[in-house]
């Protein structure tokens, strides 16, 4: 009967892996191009930021407006992090998806998501120091320093913010297909078992 048993089951599981495949594999490549694209977009970010900073503190002369110069001069240092970021993601991503496993899909999609949202997390942060600069410009002994600085902190955090949720609702969107391959686990009180439906 265990032979019976192994037999059929191994039967099943190559008839729903051959039939998984193919979607699966496509599964895959969209999640690599959704993550490229939002590098992508986050390295023009990163760029325009870059040349409209670097060409301002080339170009203005900012002794009336010296918090304008500090704005300048966190945006350049924070966008420069921002293209590395960019980079290594957009280059990083670049790996062939349509070797992996349907619990090594199920991971990768939980590991963007959770880096998304952790993420996030941190822009939250990165606002409230930037508000924290503003605050503490009002008594600090360079208060332009720390207006410039808290205003490219709160700018770069809140795109940071706005990117990262869109990209994870749109990863989040589309894990939906994902769990429909996982067969229903019912567990009782001494046994588990899989129930597999179509």
């Amino acid at each position: 009967m265990k032979n019976l048993f192994l037999f059929f089951s191994l039967v099943l599981a190559w008839q729903l892996s051959g039939q998984e495949a193919p979607a699966l594999k496509e599964f895959n490549q969209e999640r690599q191009a959704l993550t490229r694209t939002g590098m992508l977009v986050l390295g023009g970010w990163a760029i325009s930021n870059m040349s409209v900073s670097g060409l301002s503190l080339a170009t203005g002369s900012f002794d009336q407006r010296p918090a304008v110069r500090s704005f300048h001069q966190m945006n350049l240092g924070w966008n420069a992090v921002n293209l590395a970021i960019a980079s290594f993601g957009y280059f990083g991503s670049q790996t062939d998806p349509s070797s992996l496993s349907l619990a090594e899909s199920l991971q990768a999609q939980e590991s963007i998501q959770r880096t998304l949202l952790f993420n996030a997390g941190l822009d939250l942060a990165y606002m409230a120091g930037g508000a924290y600069l503003l605050e503490r410009a009002k008594t600090s002994q360079k208060p332009a320093r720390d207006r410039g600085f808290g205003r490219a902190v709160i700018l770069n955090g809140a795109f940071l913010f706005v990117f990262d949720a869109i990209l994870f609702w749109l990863h989040h969107r589309r894990s939906d297909s994902l769990y429909e391959w996982l067969p229903q686990i019912q567990a009782g009180a001494q046994q588990v078992g899989l129930v597999w439906r179509w």
